[in-house]
């Protein structure tokens, strides 16, 4: 299937490693013009080296400024932006009771107010030409309980910040969607690191709580986003997308 994403301008952040990376190279694949956001600058650099084609950004995005200047030195290389997937997220703390609220704090600005923040300044220039597409990448643990708190809490913000931005933006064309991955492994990933520590544990886990008796791959969840990034899902608008080989309890 054709997916008509050739020449189309396209914006990961956190596109350096695990799904966010998945992303960028399928999207290479289908002839887009690809650029990713990344911290480390090492790291940045090494994926440049080994990615050829695909611009890599340096930046902190808990920084206001830094994310303010991306998107001003973005539009200025390319001129316009087709498709931006808010990928950058993590999760910290414990329990409710044994985290600080300061931590609460950290957890929206990562997982959530610099997806607010790209998405409001893109969206502009999208609106401006009447069409683009906005994925973001939350959690089936922003659907439910399952993680920890603090993640949990702003993978929800920021489901429910793709439903009511989606409302405003397809009026003028742009659609906005999201979608909610399982646990999905790639190396020097959580899930990675957990089957070097317990092995026994995460297949316990797995028997238990995955349907599908096995991990996920960031490749799977980058198909989604690549249909979603396409002109083939212009009646899907405003949806959350689960991906996870049943791993989710909602419909149960």
């Amino acid at each position: 299937m054709d997916l008509q994403l050739k020449g189309s301008n396209v914006l990961i952040t956190g596109g350096t490693r695990g799904i966010g990376k998945a992303i960028a190279l399928m999207l290479q694949q289908e002839g887009a013009n690809v650029s990713v956001t990344g911290r480390r600058k090492e790291a940045a650099e090494a994926f440049q080296q080994a990615h050829e084609g695909i611009q890599v950004y340096t930046l902190d995005v808990m920084n206001p400024e830094e994310r303010a200047q991306l998107v001003e030195q973005y539009m200025s290389d390319y001129g316009t932006i087709d498709v931006l997937v808010n990928n950058v997220g993590g999760s910290s703390g414990s329990t409710t009771q044994e985290t600080d609220l300061e931590q609460f704090r950290e957890a929206f600005e990562f997982n959530y107010f610099q997806a607010v923040d790209f998405s409001k300044r893109f969206a502009s220039h999208m609106v401006r030409k009447e069409s683009g597409a906005i994925i973001n990448i939350a959690s089936v643990y922003g659907r439910e309980s399952g993680g920890l708190v603090t993640y949990n809490n702003a993978k929800a913000a920021l489901i429910s910040f793709s439903k009511s931005l989606s409302n405003e933006l397809i009026p003028h064309g742009v659609r906005v969607n999201c979608i909610a991955p399982g646990s999905v492994f790639h190396s020097d990933g959580v899930w990675d690191q957990r089957m070097k520590e317990n092995e026994s544990s995460v297949q316990n886990f797995i028997f238990n709580e995955i349907p599908a008796n096995r991990l996920g791959t960031p490749e799977e969840i980058a198909n989604v986003v690549t249909f979603l990034a396409s002109e083939k899902s212009s009646w899907i608008v405003g949806a959350c997308l689960t991906v996870d080989g049943g791993q989710s309890r909602m419909n149960h």
